[in-house]
């Protein structure tokens, strides 16, 4: 199947030869009913408006503790580091993320069917759910890189072929995030705006975009509109918050210069009605360590 079959009555286009106007999502960014799981009805109403909502001490001290050990472990053990999905820093060498996590430490494959993470992705997007992709992410001090403005949605349906945005990720903090320290920016309401980007979709871009995304990236016309029309807020707060975000929401992050490193486990829940296709501006898609094609729905 080519890239101009799959874009056949596609309603979020990408990928494209020529700047075009950003395209009003129809689709909801909360699919389930205060009734459906363990988010009140107000920040229910909070999260649909602003694409994301915060939950605080999700993770109590002892556990941060624990998941940050793990993660200390599995960015020293030299034998893992040749696998394909640990990535490195572009620069320095340094491991940035590593890729399917869930099914490489056991610890994190019980997180993702912990009820204070599962029960939330559920209520949100309405159905039972599964993982598309797993990662811990490492932003060291002093040389931590960020990444560019973006919505994980446009990659996710352009190289992978999630139908619709009915996907969110739950970041946790492992580590405090300051408002200095690369902390992770979003632009409330910007989920409600699919901005189409221009450029086709090279061969295999994963291995480069994960280190440095070009394509894929917004116009900064349509950054500068988008930041205009809804604002910047950014994800702050004590090692054990959780911030969960909505698969379309404009984000990015800033270089970390100063002494404090941050890292994050980062889980992206798919609903087992929106399960990918065809890529819908690929020629195939990217490797399943990244968009899973395994769509059995998590159980406790």
């Amino acid at each position: 199947m080519t890239v101009t079959d799959t874009a056949v009555g596609d309603s979020y286009p990408t990928r494209i030869a020529a700047t075009v106007e950003p395209i009003e999502r129809t689709d909801p960014t909360v699919w389930g009913s205060e009734a459906d799981g363990p988010i009140d009805g107000a920040t229910l109403a909070s999260h649909d408006a602003k694409g994301y909502s915060i939950v605080e001490g999700l993770l109590s001290p002892a556990e941060v503790q624990g998941y940050w050990q793990e993660l200390v472990r599995l960015s020293s053990d030299e034998e893992l580091k040749a696998d394909e999905r640990v990535i490195t820093e572009k620069q320095h060498g340094e491991v940035r993320s590593i890729f399917e996590v869930h099914k490489i430490s056991e610890l994190i494959s019980e997180l993702t069917r912990d009820p204070r993470v599962l029960d939330r992705a559920r209520q949100i997007l309405g159905s039972e759910v599964y993982i598309h992709q797993s990662r811990v992410n490492y932003m060291p001090g002093f040389r931590g890189t960020g990444f560019y403005w973006h919505s994980d949605f446009e990659t996710w349906h352009a190289e992978d072929g999630m139908p619709r945005p009915r996907a969110v990720s739950c970041s946790i903090a492992l580590t405090d995030n300051y408002p200095f320290n690369g902390g992770l920016m979003v632009m409330p309401g910007s989920q409600r705006t699919f901005v189409p980007c221009v450029g086709a979709t090279p061969d295999e871009n994963y291995k480069s975009s994960l280190k440095e995304q070009k394509i894929g990236v917004p116009a900064e016309e349509d950054i500068t509109s988008l930041a205009a029309e809804y604002g910047i807020d950014q994800f702050t707060g004590p090692a054990g918050s959780a911030l969960f975000f909505d698969s379309n929401i404009m984000h990015g992050s800033g270089n970390n210069i100063t002494p404090y490193p941050r890292s994050n486990i980062f889980l992206v829940f798919n609903s087992v009605e929106n399960t990918l296709q065809a890529p819908f501006a690929a020629s195939k898609p990217r490797p399943t360590f990244i968009g899973s094609r395994d769509f059995t729905p998590l159980t406790r």
